[in-house]
């Protein structure tokens, strides 16, 4: 079920104890190491970081309306999701993080394209997720974006 939340404060008193705090670790990480200019807002139900539409006034494909999206993060139905688009763009980001995953966490990698899915909280890297974000500045991720996304 999608969040309806408008802000992250609503969003965060949406979820059950236990998954705000998993959500607010998670967030914290991010945060520290998330370079400059990224933004934190609320997009598509989530908790979401993006390059907003004053640094890249083209905005997203899909909906120009909308800010470039980066990473996001969701308590889902039945799994904590991290969403990074840079995973999915960038082969060499991709084997970075699945390299440092194994490494890492015991397990097999429950992952989609952009989508890291993580059924117990306790098997969350939270450091590797927060390195994960800092891998792309804003404007190395738009110069992605566009090289692979862009019409």
């Amino acid at each position: 079920m999608q969040s309806t939340a408008t802000n992250v404060k609503a969003y965060l008193a949406e979820l059950p104890q236990d998954r705000k705090d998993t959500i607010n670790k998670l967030r914290k990480e991010i945060k520290k190491h998330l370079p400059k200019g990224f933004k934190e807002t609320i997009g598509y139900g989530m908790i979401g970081y993006v390059v907003p539409h004053s640094l890249y006034p083209k905005g997203y494909h899909c909906d120009p309306k909308l800010p470039l999206p980066y990473m996001s993060i969701a308590s889902q139905k039945n799994f904590i999701a991290v969403y990074h688009m840079g995973v999915y763009a960038d082969k060499k980001l991709f084997d970075w993080f699945t390299g440092a995953y194994a490494k890492e966490v015991p397990g097999k990698l429950d992952m989609g394209k952009s989508c890291i899915r993580f059924k117990k909280p306790e098997s969350i890297p939270f450091k590797l997720i927060g390195e994960l974000a800092g891998k792309l500045t804003v404007e190395e991720w738009v110069n992605l974006y566009e090289s692979h996304f862009k019409k």
